[in-house]
């Protein structure tokens, strides 16, 4: 699936000086067709009542979607970027982290449609979202 070599060190210098970086976002795994990333709740995270900020969880969505999509394009001719994001809270968490996870639904030529799940240290379910890619040329 993966149009260029997608490594952690990869992500991680591509992400410097970024809100990536900012708000503590580190990536974790990359496989054969999904990318994982894990976020801290915490002060940068949180909103007044102390759970985390349905931003943040976006945030979170967004990024893992938008790197995958701009890893399964040649980036020589084409780059992604975001149309639409969809995220359903389904629960709150105010301290540790959550991990997102994200799989393509629809890789065409003109648009991606990617899943991800985010879930608490507990493997609970905090939030789902579905995030349209434009597929531009250079």
């Amino acid at each position: 699936m993966w149009k260029v070599p997608v490594t952690l060190d990869a992500l991680k210098e591509y992400s410097k000086n970024t809100i990536v970086e900012h708000l503590g976002i580190e990536f974790l795994e990359v496989g054969e067709n999904f990318l994982k990333a894990k976020m801290p709740v915490d002060h940068r995270t949180r909103q007044p009542l102390g759970i985390m900020h349905g931003g943040a969880s976006c945030v979170l969505a967004e990024t893992l979607g938008s790197i995958a999509a701009n890893c399964v394009v040649d980036k020589k001719t084409n780059y992604c970027v975001g149309l639409d994001i969809n995220t359903n809270h389904i629960r709150s968490v105010s301290s540790g982290f959550v991990i997102g996870m994200t799989k393509p639904f629809h890789l065409g030529r003109s648009t991606q449609v990617w899943g991800i799940e985010v879930f608490d240290e507990n493997q609970k379910l905090i939030s789902v979202s579905r995030l349209t890619m434009a597929v531009l040329s250079r």
